[in-house]
This record gives structure tokens, C-alpha cells and sequence, in this order.
């Protein structure tokens, strides 16, 4: 039989852990516990996860990722609003089969040891997401798009993390309003630009 791949056995790590996450936490125990389970070695185990948990958690962002670009529909057609709706809902939805996991792995991130882990992570999420909804910038913009889409997204996830209506539609709405704030503050930033660069009579 065909050995399995890195990518294979940390799948197969990443899937074992997530059934314990949601109750012991991302810890170096739970990835013992699921190195055992997906029959992967201690050596082995260290070589996949080198940062024992944290890497753990790295694995599981990117897998959340992953499973959000192969989700999305072709979004050419709608507005820029609606293409970042549809993705951050889109990465949640990946998220949704171990919520409490994924609770969990946020609370990790949280820590001060994971400020820089963290930073990382939502940046590769955030600009997954600019990406799927077709952005091409390369100026000043494309930092400051990304900056303000990492507080609409972690907010929205903060949200829906204590969201238990039907359909999870309070973080629906709350993503809505989150999104119309960000689209007024570009009117107006847009509208002043232009005041400010029209020339001036004299």
C-alpha cells in the first residue's frame, strides 16, 4: 500500500483532533491523543507539528480556508458587498461542523504567546477572501482592504460563535451591518477625495 503523504496524515490528525478540541481545548494532549488515533508516530507526530499545538491550530485555519474557496460559487456577477458576504459566511460554514473547536482555536489565538500566529492567520484568511471576490489592488489599498475585512470577519466570527437563532440569522445581519458600515466610511472617504483633489476655482 501507497504510504500516506504529510497532507494526508495531518488531515487524518487534524480530523482526529477536532472531535476532542470542542471539550479538552487545542493542547499538546489533544494532539498526542489524535497522533494515536490517526495511527501517526511521536517522531512523526513532531515532524508534521513542529510547534506542537500551535501548529495544530495553523493546520485547522488552513483547512477552514481550503474548504471555503472550494465552496464558493462563481461571483463574478455580484457586487463587491455580496462577494465578501457570501465568502466570510462561506468560511464560517467551514467552521460549522466543530463549532465548539473552532470556539476553542479562537480562544488559543487569543493568548498573548499567539499574537503573531494569530496575525498570520487572519491575514491568509483575509486576503483568501479579497481574492476570491476578484480584488487586484497592489497600492496603499490592498493592506487597507485587508486590515478593515479582518475586523468585519473576526467580529462576525466573535458573533456567531454566541448566535443560537434559527439559521444562524443574527450573524447574518449582524455581517450586514458590519459590511454597510465599511461601505459608507468608502463614500464618504471617496467623496472627500474628490473634494480635496478637485482644483480649486480661483
Amino acid at each position: 500500500m501507497k504510504p500516506a503523504t504529510d497532507a494526508e496524515m495531518k488531515q487524518a490528525v487534524l480530523e482526529a483532533a477536532l472531535a476532542h478540541a470542542g471539550a479538552d481545548g487545542f493542547n499538546d494532549a489533544t494532539l498526542a491523543r489524535a497522533g494515536i488515533e490517526a495511527e501517526v508516530g511521536a517522531e512523526t507526530l513532531q515532524h508534521l507539528f513542529p510547534q506542537g499545538a500551535a501548529s495544530l491550530v495553523e493546520e485547522y485555519s488552513l483547512f477552514a480556508d481550503a474548504a471555503m474557496e472550494r465552496a464558493l460559487p462563481d461571483l463574478a456577477g455580484l457586487k463587491v458587498r455580496e462577494r465578501i458576504r457570501t465568502a466570510v459566511l462561506a468560511r464560517i460554514d467551514a467552521l460549522k461542523p466543530h463549532k465548539e473547536a473552532a470556539r476553542r482555536a479562537a480562544a488559543f489565538l487569543m493568548l498573548p504567546t499567539s499574537l503573531g500566529l494569530a496575525t498570520t492567520l487572519i491575514y491568509r484568511t483575509v486576503d483568501s477572501i479579497w481574492r476570491a471576490a476578484g480584488d487586484k489592488a497592489t497600492d496603499f489599498n490592498y493592506y487597507t482592504k485587508r486590515a478593515i475585512l479582518a475586523g468585519v470577519y473576526t467580529s462576525t466570527l466573535m458573533r456567531w460563535f454566541n448566535d443560537t437563532s434559527d439559521d444562524e440569522r443574527e450573524t447574518k445581519s449582524f455581517l450586514d451591518a458590519r459590511i454597510e458600515n465599511v461601505m459608507q466610511f468608502e463614500k464618504v472617504k471617496a467623496e472627500l477625495k474628490s473634494r480635496f483633489s478637485a482644483p480649486s476655482a480661483t
